[in-house]
């Protein structure tokens, strides 16, 4: 491999990791405007705020920026250490991702049964109806409300999720928002003088509710997406490996280079005694 080489290798590395330094800016980006622009929705797992989207999308992009400075500072400055942080950040970075997958396959089952129950818990112990909370802290209240109006759907398992919560103790209600449309203010049942006001959350009948549940559209939605997941995961480790190969050789270019002021390892034209090319001049001009 002559100088040529080298600096391909150089700039291929460089420019991969300023392409994997926007990419997790980006990131960073969109985990910040989902913190603003769409907060809150941690407040679905009061136990677990820290696995909500914004957090996870910043969690990427500060990791991705991270690997990506390394990367760049090591083919830019040609440093050996940094080169070897960066590889060993990225192998870390991929058994960490082999082992949260293999976990998360093994027990899917038991995560799934765990985040129901978180989701009913948030439902029964924090759901309060007077409490919406505030632009950028909303409540579960206005969280759960607004999400089955959009999905039109009610309760994680079903409509009796909402019974004998705390917000209602003792009484099989539902929220307002699992009402459909037309059902959703105030009926007038009976005839003539018996005619009575019935509140759609409050009457008790299935048939006014939404029928699906928020759990059940969710499920659907994840399965739908599969082959995007998929496509993102061999995406991802595509990357990981084209890195660890560049730096490695990049690693060990730098190695060579720096053992001489010449690149004679690498050129079949040079000659050693005289430190000159085929042609006579130095290499060092």
């Amino acid at each position: 491999m002559g100088s040529s080489g080298y600096t391909c290798i150089r700039r291929t590395f460089c420019s991969f990791n300023v392409l994997i330094w926007l990419c997790g800016s980006c990131f960073l980006a969109i985990g910040v405007w989902l913190r603003f622009a769409a907060p809150g929705y941690a407040t679905l797992l009061p136990d677990h705020a820290a696995l909500s989207a914004d957090c996870l999308f910043m969690t990427i992009g500060v990791i991705s920026f991270v690997i990506a400075f390394f990367g760049c500072c090591g083919s830019w400055f040609q440093s050996r250490c940094f080169l070897i942080i960066y590889f060993t950040l990225v192998v870390l970075l991929f058994l960490s991702e082999f082992l949260l997958g293999s976990l998360a396959f093994v027990f899917r089952g038991g995560i799934g049964r765990m985040m129901v129950h978180e989701l009913k818990y948030g439902i029964e112990k924090h759901y309060n109806v007077s409490d919406r909370g505030g632009i950028f802290a909303p409540s579960v209240a206005s969280i759960w409300d607004k999400v089955q109006v959009e999905l039109q759907c009610c309760g994680v398992s079903s409509y009796e999720d909402w019974y004998d919560i705390s917000a209602w103790p003792g009484e099989r209600w539902v929220p307002r928002s699992c009402c459909r449309p037309r059902y959703n203010s105030l009926m007038m049942e009976g005839s003539g003088d018996d005619l009575q006001s019935v509140d759609c959350r409050k009457a008790g009948d299935p048939s006014l509710f939404w029928d699906k549940s928020c759990g059940q559209i969710l499920q659907m939605w994840f399965v739908q997406r599969l082959h995007v997941v998929g496509t993102v995961g061999l995406v991802i480790a595509f990357l990981q490996l084209f890195g660890l190969i560049s730096s490695m050789l990049l690693f060990c270019t730098v190695k060579h280079k720096r053992s001489s002021k010449t690149y004679k390892s690498y050129s079949p034209s040079v000659d050693t005694t005289l430190n000159r090319n085929s042609t006579g001049t130095y290499l060092d001009d």
